[in-house]
């Protein structure tokens, strides 16, 4: 496996990423078995992972540290915080009294005593930025982080924070984490174009389209994709976009077929051959679902099954505008013109 600068920090990371978002009550809750996925992932050169400390409560950390003890060192470890971890009004968010309580609890249950990266989950209008890359500036400083980035920010908030961290000599975002796949191109406009102006690394989520790009979901399929958070616009097959997926899924999966990969090999191959991508999370619940993304890190699509997906799904489009996480927070009602 052939591994990529991270931005620019000299760290070298695979084109795969292993996300642990399946691991623990929402996903796969036996945690022998957990362990065993990922180091089968170790074993195959995957050399980062990236969990949350809102993943089954917390439950996917604990499973992440058990799993890397030993083999901490040889690993890039990233998680994330933001999301509310209780019902109190200040369990949660970008601020430094949240970020500098939670990187302990999150410490705790990986077993370590830094994180690689740690990344705030959302953007927030309610906290300045200068706040949130203070304190996370003092965590680096103190050694307990190494790298700061941000998950879901549209690209205007990626240049906000970028500006923030040099006018106040703050540590800056080195990597961005938004979703990405055939499905959901929208980031090729302007999101990865502005992280790639900065030197930043982009690891992207999603890039199977929560279950759609599986191969297990076509026209003629019994039941629903799975995904772990499916808000039901992204499957309600009485929206024109959906009907809009089913077809190009189709599409997509003859294509595959004629290229003699499986849709999912291809998928991901498309989206780590992007040159603003540096890694495509892949999150796994089984052993199969591993093995089944392994083959796309050595996956080299030609120029020809790239332009018949352009011809597919056009560069820049998302098929369901739903279906993307990044910049929906700036369309409120507030800032419409109406």
């Amino acid at each position: 496996m052939e591994y990529r600068p991270l931005g620019r920090t000299g760290v070298q990371v695979s084109p795969l990423c292993l996300g642990a978002m399946m691991f623990g009550p929402w996903g796969n809750d036996d945690r022998a078995d957990a362990t065993r996925i990922i180091h089968a992932a170790l074993d195959a050169g995957i050399n980062i992972v990236d969990t949350a400390d809102i993943y089954s409560a917390g439950v996917s950390e604990e499973i992440v540290g058990e799993a890397l003890q030993g083999r901490r060192d040889d690993v890039v470890l990233a998680t994330k915080f933001f999301m509310p971890m209780g019902d109190g009004p200040n369990q949660g968010g970008g601020s430094r009294r949240w970020i500098i309580r939670e990187v302990e609890n999150s410490l705790r249950r990986l077993r370590t005593d830094y994180i690689d990266l740690y990344q705030m989950h959302r953007p927030t209008p309610e906290t300045d930025v200068e706040e949130t890359l203070g304190a996370l500036s003092d965590l680096v400083h103190a050694g307990k982080v190494r790298y700061v980035g941000s998950s879901s920010f549209s690209a205007s908030q990626i240049v906000e924070a970028q500006w923030a961290a040099r006018e106040r000599n703050l540590e800056r975002f080195v990597t961005e984490q938004p979703p990405y796949s055939i499905l959901v191109r929208g980031i090729e406009e302007d999101l990865l174009p502005t992280a790639l102006r900065h030197g930043m690394g982009t690891l992207t989520y999603s890039p199977l389209g929560g279950g759609w790009l599986s191969g297990r979901w076509r026209k003629d399929a019994a039941s629903e994709p799975t995904s772990s958070a499916r808000p039901s616009v992204r499957f309600d097959m009485s929206i024109p976009a959906n009907q809009r997926k089913l077809d190009v899924v189709e599409d997509l999966a003859q294509l595959a077929e004629q290229a003699g990969v499986s849709l999912i090999e291809m998928s991901i191959a498309f989206v780590i051959r992007h040159p603003g991508v540096t890694a495509a999370i892949v999150g796994p619940r089984t052993m199969a679902q591993l093995e089944s993304y392994l083959p796309a890190a050595d996956l080299t699509l030609s120029d020809d099954v790239l332009d018949r997906i352009d011809a597919i799904v056009a560069p820049g489009v998302t098929v369901n505008p739903e279906d993307t996480s990044y910049g929906q927070h700036e369309l409120t009602p507030t800032a419409l013109r109406r």
